[in-house]
């Protein structure tokens, strides 16, 4: 079977597994995707992992894919920085894969507070008291603050854990500053990375994820077939109450031959 669609940007957490558990039908999900012609990215916004371990996740769970095909909010926070503040020390709240991406796309990082010149949020599990007085302390006025992403929870194993929005809202909390900069989902920043990547047009393409104010919005926003699965952080009730209405609503990823029917739009 042939489809109109070109290529898929797929979430991962709450999408094709919850923690380490894998969504049923989610491996032969992306199968049905790829024979029908649907070149597949793979996007997060975790940026507590590399895409090396992304592929070793996906691979135990019978989704093949290279570390090209995992887009995560470190490497595009990285390649946003690398840009946009070439020249600038970066005060990184973290962990060791998105200092990696940092390092690998040229990124000066200072553990020196006063020495920052732009704040970088993400999730790090191993927070203290001592790492949000260095933040403190590194945030001065005209300081330019960018965050892998907004999401305050992520799918587990066992129910919902925190995610970034556990630093930034604490940050806001001392500071009385959000980000400047979201890196990840849900902006036209990590729409357009992904994009490039993958090679395909927006309108060419589905967003698959299970996030309306993440996945759903930025798929949205930049024009591609929207998606929204219910085996994540999405219920009935969220639905119901949200603006961001996806273009299509399935019980899970494992129904997604259903939208390959899609017709273009008028």
């Amino acid at each position: 079977m042939r489809t109109r669609f070109a290529g898929a940007l797929v979430d991962m957490d709450g999408t094709l597994y919850r923690g380490d558990d894998p969504i049923p039908g989610a491996s032969t999900a992306i199968e049905t995707l790829r024979e029908a012609g649907v070149a597949v990215q793979f996007l997060t916004n975790n940026a507590t992992n590399s895409p090396e371990r992304y592929v070793e996740k996906l691979a135990d769970m019978g989704i093949e894919a290279t570390a090209a095909d995992v887009v995560t909010s470190g490497l595009v926070t990285a390649d946003y920085l690398s840009r946009e503040h070439a020249d600038d020390r970066a005060y990184v709240v973290g962990e060791d894969a998105l200092f990696a991406a940092l390092d690998d796309a040229g990124v000066t990082v200072t553990d020196t507070p006063t020495e920052a010149e732009v704040v970088v949020l993400s999730l790090d599990t191993a927070l203290d008291y001592d790492l949000f007085t260095g933040v403190l302390r590194a945030i001065h006025p005209g300081t330019p603050i960018v965050a892998t992403n907004p999401d305050r929870t992520k799918p587990g194993t066992d129910g919902l854990v925190p995610s970034t929005g556990l630093v930034v809202g604490g940050v806001e909390g001392m500071t009385g500053r959000a980000p400047d900069v979201i890196a990840g989902k849900p902006s036209v920043v990590a729409a357009r990375f992904a994009l490039d990547r993958l090679g395909v047009d927006a309108a060419d393409c589905l967003l698959v994820g299970d996030r309306l104010d993440t996945d759903v919005e930025m798929g949205a926003t930049v024009g591609t077939t929207t998606v929204l699965v219910r085996t994540g952080v999405t219920d009935d009730s969220t639905l119901e109450a949200s603006q961001i209405e996806p273009d299509h609503v399935l019980d899970s990823i494992a129904d997604i031959e259903s939208v390959l029917h899609d017709a273009p739009p008028e």
